[in-house]
């Protein structure tokens, strides 16, 4: 039954992250910590774990879909490989912070960037193009704080990267498939971090390392890599911004749970 959960959380993440382009994580954190917190775990480490186990399911739907993004030509790799130092960096610091907030101060952090993430969907904001991307330094700050920010939330990024290349003038699908390209250094980066600094914490559940549960990992992956292609097959099929919209109140309702259930 644990497992079935689990399995049922990635099909959830695996399906709307290809129909809408909205990354799992927004689903799978509060899935994860409504599993966790069911199953009795010490509830000290709850949304640790939720935000490491999330990070590390996201490296591998992050491989499929930069692959397949990849094979169309759509990724801008130099604006990629210019992020990736900062988002490394980034990633881990965010991990080390999320260690020493205490779980309910990581669930009002989540809860908040659902509102925003929610609020950004449900009315289609968009930054509006105003440059070109910045030099090295800047594109290392950039990356810093989408990796940090990710890793305390436990995504991958898109909702952060996205908007940041398309306000560097990148046109919207290079984004989206550059920004699918940065989920997978963040992904690694953050998941890593998760481990390291959970690494001997006590209370932890089983067949876990660090702050990352074997298991929900392996049973929300799968299901989510296999479900991902069937999203994206019907994203081409019904109206998005119609979807996108619910997508919006649901992760509303997400957010209330996380605040108000602290």
């Amino acid at each position: 039954m644990e497992f079935l959960l689990y399995a049922l959380t990635g099909v959830m993440a695996g399906f709307l992250a290809g129909l809408l382009g909205v990354g799992g994580g927004l689903v799978i954190v509060p899935a994860l910590f409504a599993i966790y917190s069911g199953l009795g775990y010490e509830n000290t480490h709850l949304m640790h774990l939720a935000l490491g186990t999330s990070l590390a399911t996201i490296i591998f739907t992050s491989i499929s879909s930069v692959w397949a993004h990849h094979k169309r030509g759509a990724v801008q790799w130099d604006a990629v490989i210019r992020l990736s130092p900062g988002i490394v960096i980034g990633a881990w610091i965010g991990a080390l912070i999320a260690k020493y907030l205490p779980s309910e101060n990581l669930q009002w952090i989540f809860g908040i960037f659902e509102l925003y993430v929610a609020t950004q969907m449900l009315f289609a904001i968009k930054p509006a193009p105003h440059r070109s991307l910045p030099g090295n330094a800047g594109m290392f700050a950039a990356g810093s704080g989408i990796g940090a920010v990710s890793s305390i939330v436990g995504i991958g990024g898109g909702t952060l990267t996205v908007p940041f290349l398309s306000w560097c003038n990148i046109v919207m699908q290079k984004a989206v498939a550059s920004s699918a390209a940065c989920g997978l250094p963040i992904a690694v980066a953050g998941a890593v971090g998760y481990v390291v600094v959970g690494w001997g914490a006590e209370g932890l559940p089983a067949q876990s390392l660090g702050y990352v549960h074997l298991p929900s990992m392996l049973g929300v992956a799968v299901a989510s890599v296999l479900l991902a292609p069937l999203g994206a097959k019907l994203a081409h099929q019904l109206p998005a911004q119609t979807l996108k919209r619910v997508f919006a109140v649901v992760l509303y309702l997400i957010a209330g749970y996380m605040l108000l259930g602290m």
